[in-house]
């Protein structure tokens, strides 16, 4: 399913919230547009793990999760997601 996520493709949340805008893909991450972001994670950017991707629908990538659980991974130094408390 990885080859089918492109650049500027819409990510949805399961709720049919837009999450953000597909920059690239990174291994087995999203990296979403940092000019996108949602709420508090605006000005940097924002990955989605490729296990919360249900499906591709045209030029959407629907995700398994609402977008305000999915908004909730940030970047750590490591480079990998974690929940913020």
């Amino acid at each position: 399913m990885t080859n089918r996520i492109k650049p500027n493709m819409d990510v949805i949340g399961a709720d049919g919230v837009h999450v953000g805008t597909v920059d690239r893909v990174e291994g087995d991450r999203i990296k979403l547009k940092k000019s996108d972001g949602f709420g508090s994670h605006e000005g940097h950017h924002h990955f989605i793990e490729m296990g919360l991707v249900a499906g591709i629908e045209g030029d959407k990538v629907r995700l398994s999760a609402n977008a305000d659980i999915a908004v909730t991974l940030e970047e750590e130094p490591s480079g990998r997601p974690v929940k913020l408390e």
